[in-house]
């Protein structure tokens, strides 16, 4: 029985860059569970594990495009210092979770820190990079 969209299915998987850094792992957790071809997780991991058989493991290569977008630089912008809590000394660096209109948090990065203002990077932590993927499926549900 091979994957199809809309199947759960339970995976292990190991995620690294180009440069061979691990940036992600299911090993030693438990296998990530989702329904197959439903955008729950990137467009590119959600077309490798179609038509995939239960304990087939596999690798693939994932451009930019297809995991979490070209880096944009439209991004980066410039807050008020003010807006930030004052109990944190904001340094270059650091990361920082911002609430949207929605209420939804999101992690952003501080880039720079002037005497007035602190520059942030929207961009998701991954945007702009090839992810490479070993992945095998535990079971399909």
């Amino acid at each position: 029985m091979a994957v199809k969209q809309g199947d759960t299915v339970k995976i292990h998987y190991t995620g690294t860059l180009d440069d061979g850094n691990i940036f992600d792992s299911s090993e030693g957790k438990d296998p990530l569970e989702f329904e197959a071809g439903t955008g729950k997780v990137i467009k590119g991991f959600d077309a490798a594990i179609i038509g995939m058989e239960k304990g087939q493991e596999k690798e693939v290569k994932i451009e930019a495009k297809d995991a979490y977008g070209e880096y944009n630089p439209e991004l980066i912008q410039k807050i008020p210092k003010d807006k930030l809590p004052k109990d944190q000394e904001p340094k270059p660096g650091m990361p920082l979770l911002i609430k949207a209109p929605n209420g939804q948090e999101y992690p952003v990065k501080i880039k720079e820190v002037s005497e007035k203002d602190i520059t942030i990077d929207l961009n998701p932590q991954l945007a702009g990079k090839n992810l490479n993927f070993k992945i095998k499926v535990v079971d399909i549900l």
